[in-house]
């Protein structure tokens, strides 16, 4: 039995019953087991390709070169694909790079191979697909299966949140709310003098993974020309691809192209953004559909990375789900996926999430109601980087004219110097937001989140980080971290930097940029025309144009701020973490630098690598866990002393908020947010110098 592989929705949801036999299934994936040795040979090769005193620095894999060597032996996939086909199931082809087998096949052939039943539910009114019980395999093929990696139709989550103009925004001193421009970003994260220096993103590519075509390409072009990124950047380019894999000798392929859906407005974010970064560099829009059991974007990824030719350096991913959901063996899939690419040379960019330390939020009380420790699987590995969110600071120090100018340049930018940066958060949990309406507390009865004005603000909005907890096992009770959940394993350069847990697992975020949604005055714009997805004419000032935010936004930033390192370097890095980590632990020491601290704003010394976020925090509003008919389940990390709505804390009788930003790296926001031209300047073996 494959353990920790049904959804945990199945146990609360409303059973249909099965799904029609002859449902077809496509492009179903199951992985291979490595033996320990195998995984352990990866692991430390991958700490050899990043070390600067090792022979193997930088001597990347190719795709066939990674297959020879770790992939899963003739034997183990020949058994394995006899198996499937005595159960009348299609072969689609194999990956032999990270030991996956693509196969096809009716829900009935399915059910029987795995011996699990596939239904139809509904889950909160929403119909979905999904496996009632763990799926299984013969002990004989037990040693070469590691499971299943889906058997249902539960699809990640885009990690934006494009918005409305609110009603819940504070304000200070009468101000107005100042729009994130290109120009803006460029001002804000020193991109201006990586510019200065003849670096855009030159010869770079970034992609950007997607489950929908973008509305129209001519909103990018829009974009670039209005916020004069043409005009300086001529060399900028779009490209819109569906990869199709080497390993298929079939014409079909497994990437469909998925065409307009309610995701382009992510697509297209995402590819503006990234441009908005690095003006220079190619950005390509990799889309695949999403099938009955699997994520286009990972389609699309597993073709990327296992072709002939090599890869392209930057791959940037804005979806993501909680590892508790995915189960043990996706989340064991995506570790795959991320290792294949970072043998490369392959540096993969991933949103940390946007629902605090607690993705698992009643859709209907807009509250925390599962407790914390609820992390994006898509994010956790050891082999990405976790891009977390940050807002700004000036309004809440009521500094808004110290740090954007009254009036618009040419290109709508209005940002004099970096700006303090806090955690995003727009909870009523935010102890800023808090102080800021003249609150002592958010919790209890008198405290600001069961306040007439809190009201406005009872709402799961703000960066995710936390720790791994539940990659692998099962939780005994649904949807929260609890049975035998276990974390990913802590990767070697997150030990030891100021502020790290000594909690043996993966901590998330690595690092952070804003990503705030307009609370404290502040978002991002973008050209998106597609009126049926909500999106508005890209016509006249940006100001009326689409407004977008979360960490969604800060992956393809940072993966365009990487590109230039690659720029700078003049070779792929893999996995940046290895840098980072390495130059915060030098700039931070072992009690911090305060001389780097976020908060100094445009005070801060202009050689710091990182933005240094020490106050606030992401906590978010909670409720205790109740059932269909009201009765309390159970609190789950949710301190409610008294009132209404509770915060969450790491106990649930004392305020332990989860989670603040500290000295170093904090949950909130990792190592910080960064100075792009420091970054490149001082990165081992960078070709360039101030």
């Amino acid at each position: 039995m494959l353990h920790g592989n049904t959804r945990p929705e199945v146990h609360t949801a409303k059973d249909l019953g099965p799904v029609s036999d002859d449902l077809r299934l496509e492009h179903v994936y199951l992985l291979m087991n490595r033996p320990p040795e195998q995984q352990q040979a990866i692991d430390d090769l991958i700490e050899q390709l990043h070390d600067q005193n090792s022979p193997q620095y930088h001597h990347w894999l190719t795709a066939g070169e990674i297959a020879e060597r770790f992939g899963p032996a003739d034997e183990d996939l020949e058994a394995v694909t006899e198996w499937l086909a005595s159960h009348g199931l299609i072969v689609n082809g194999v990956y032999h790079a990270n030991g996956v087998i693509d196969l096809s096949g009716s829900a009935a052939r399915l059910a029987a191979t795995f011996h699990t039943q596939i239904h139809n539910l509904d889950v909160n009114g929403t119909r979905h697909i999904a496996n009632v019980s763990e799926p299984q395999i013969p002990v004989a093929l037990a040693p070469a299966i590691l499971g299943v990696v889906s058997l249902n139709d539960f699809r990640p989550h885009p990690m934006s949140s494009r918005h409305p103009r609110p009603n819940y925004s504070v304000s200070a001193g009468g101000s107005s709310f100042q729009l994130v421009t290109p120009g803006d970003l460029a001002k804000i994260y020193n991109l201006n003098s990586l510019y200065a220096a003849g670096i855009s993103g030159q010869d770079q590519t970034i992609v950007v993974l997607e489950d929908s075509d973008v509305f129209t390409s001519a909103d990018w072009h829009t974009f670039r020309e209005t916020f004069g990124l043409d005009g300086r950047f001529p060399e900028g380019s779009f490209r819109q691809i569906h990869p199709q894999p080497s390993a298929f000798p079939d014409d079909g392929g497994s990437c469909v192209d998925p065409g307009v859906n309610p995701a382009d407005s992510e697509a297209i974010a995402d590819a503006e953004w990234a441009t908005a970064a690095a003006p220079s560099a190619e950005i390509v829009v990799a889309a695949c559909a999403d099938t009955s059991t699997n994520f286009g974007g990972f389609i699309a990824m597993q073709n990327l990375i296992t072709r002939r030719s090599p890869p392209p350096a930057i791959i940037s991913i804005s979806y993501g789900d909680e590892e508790l959901n995915l189960g043990a063996s996706f989340n064991a899939y995506i570790d795959s996926l991320y290792e294949l690419a970072v043998l490369q040379g392959v540096s993969v960019f991933v949103s940390s999430g946007d629902a605090g330390a607690a993705a698992a939020v009643d859709q209907f009380t807009s509250a925390a109601t599962h407790g914390i420790y609820h992390v994006n699987g898509f994010a956790s590995t050891p082999n990405n980087v976790a891009v977390g969110g940050t807002d700004f600071a000036d309004t809440f120090f009521n500094e808004n004219s110290t740090y954007w100018s009254s009036t618009n340049g040419r290109y709508f930018n209005s940002a004099l110097s970096y700006i303090p940066e806090i955690p995003w958060n727009d909870s009523c949990a935010s102890q800023l937001i808090s102080q800021f309406f003249g609150f002592a507390v958010p919790y209890g009865s008198a405290g600001f989140c069961n306040s007439t004005i809190g009201e406005s603000y009872l709402f799961v909005g703000a960066t995710t980080g936390g720790p791994s907890s539940c990659a692998y096992g099962a939780p005994s009770i649904p949807n929260v971290v609890s049975g035998t959940c276990k974390g990913r394993k802590k990767p070697h350069y997150q030990r030891g930097i100021l502020g790290s847990p000594k909690d043996g697992v993966r901590d998330l975020p690595d690092v952070s940029l804003f990503a705030g949604t307009l609370v404290w005055g502040h978002s991002y714009v973008d050209c998106f025309s597609d009126t049926a997805n909500f999106g508005t004419p890209c016509v006249g000032a940006p100001v009326n144009w689409s407004l977008d935010g979360g960490t969604s936004l800060s992956s393809p930033i940072m993966a365009g701020i990487q590109s230039m390192v690659n720029q700078a370097t003049g070779e792929r890095q893999g996995n940046p973490n290895f840098v980072y980590y390495s130059l915060a632990a030098s700039e931070y020491g072992a009690r911090g630098n305060t001389s780097c601290n976020a908060t100094l704003g445009n005070q801060i010394n202009r050689h710091c690598i990182f933005r240094d976020v020490t106050l606030g925090d992401m906590d978010v509003n909670c409720l205790p866990l109740t059932d269909s008919t009201g009765a309390t389940i159970g609190t789950f990390n949710c301190y409610l002393p008294s009132g209404t709505n509770g915060v969450l804390s790491l106990s649930n009788s004392s305020y332990e908020p989860a989670y603040s930003a500290t000295k170093g790296w904090d949950f909130a926001t990792g190592i910080g947010s960064v100075d792009a031209f420091n970054l490149a300047r001082r990165w081992p073996r960078s070709r360039f110098h101030e």
